[in-house]
């Protein structure tokens, strides 16, 4: 059976993965703002880009709680080098979202331009309902410093994936 962890050891996993966990959190709850708060209409391949977060911040949550019960080495940082991986997926699915709105190469067959109309009756607001699409994903709604929301998930997503690593490469004391 492996040894659990020294109080040190502990905390040092526990500071690595929470932070980790919370940078996560407020990644996607800006994202979940900018949405919700400021108007702007997600995309198919933004929506995408949200699940490496959806899945990561329960696997931090629990590279945490194992750390902070002391479970052996080898649990938290295997959780940590998860969320790490799912952090390099989200990383690469900025990419892709920005060398799309970019134009270096064409979208999925879902980022069609977005469909709307009236409705007249009750028929045509269901009709409309399931027609509409987000905006297309190759025009940013935003950029800020010369990047789109999916170049600033490129850089967070790295950054992310750092901590994680960098958690996970520690040996516990």
């Amino acid at each position: 059976m492996a040894p659990v962890l020294s109080n040190d050891a502990s905390r040092t996993y526990a500071a690595y993965a929470a932070a980790l966990t919370l940078g996560m959190v407020a990644t996607v709850g800006g994202a979940l703002g900018f949405q919700h708060i400021g108007g702007y209409i997600p995309c198919a391949l933004c929506l995408l880009q949200r699940d490496p977060y959806y899945y990561g911040i329960p696997v931090g949550i629990a590279a945490v709680l194992a750390a902070s019960f002391r479970l052996p080495a080898w649990t938290v940082r295997s959780l940590l080098v998860v969320v790490g991986l799912l952090m390099l997926v989200g990383a690469g699915m900025g990419v892709y979202h920005s060398g799309v709105e970019w134009g270096f190469w064409e979208g999925p067959a879902t980022c069609a331009t977005s469909v709307t109309g009236t409705a007249t009756n009750a028929g045509s607001l269901l009709d409309d309902l399931n027609a509409f699409h987000g905006p297309s994903c190759t025009e940013a709604s935003l950029r800020v410093l010369g990047l789109s929301f999916a170049g600033w998930n490129v850089i967070a997503s790295l950054i992310l994936a750092a901590i994680a690593f960098l958690g996970a490469s520690r040996k516990p004391a």
